[in-house]
């Protein structure tokens, strides 16, 4: 199994920066993809961005051109750098990994969210 706890969320002002991370503890050599969802309140939730372990990218509309998710292997982190904020932009955002080995083969885990507020 794996454990992912996210850090870094916060109050932040409109055209702000501000980034978040999510580290993975546990089977963490069979993660394969990571990556950020969010979810406000009264809305669906979001894919955000995702990454694979060697690095490919995709990110929604929304993020694209102001968010950069990047991830270090070694450390078994995963991070989300966000700028250019906007009000639209807060929310719960929670990180989740997809397991391509071993016996949790195919299943997905999830953080408990961190809380991104941004004020106009």
């Amino acid at each position: 199994q794996v454990q992912l706890v996210e850090s870094g969320g916060g109050l932040v002002q409109a055209g702000g920066s501000l980034s978040i991370s999510c580290a993975a503890s546990g089977d963490t050599i069979c993660i394969s993809v990571m990556g950020w969802y969010r979810q406000a309140p009264g809305k669906d939730r979001e894919l955000v961005a995702s990454i694979t372990h060697g690095g490919g990218t995709n990110y929604a509309d929304s993020a694209k051109g102001r968010f950069t998710i990047s991830r270090d292997n070694a450390k078994n982190t995963l991070y989300l750098q966000m700028s250019s904020l906007k009000p639209e932009d807060a929310a719960v955002y929670r990180c989740y990994a997809v397991m391509s080995c071993g016996r949790w083969s195919g299943r997905s885990y999830w953080g408990q969210g961190t809380q991104v507020t941004v004020s106009s």
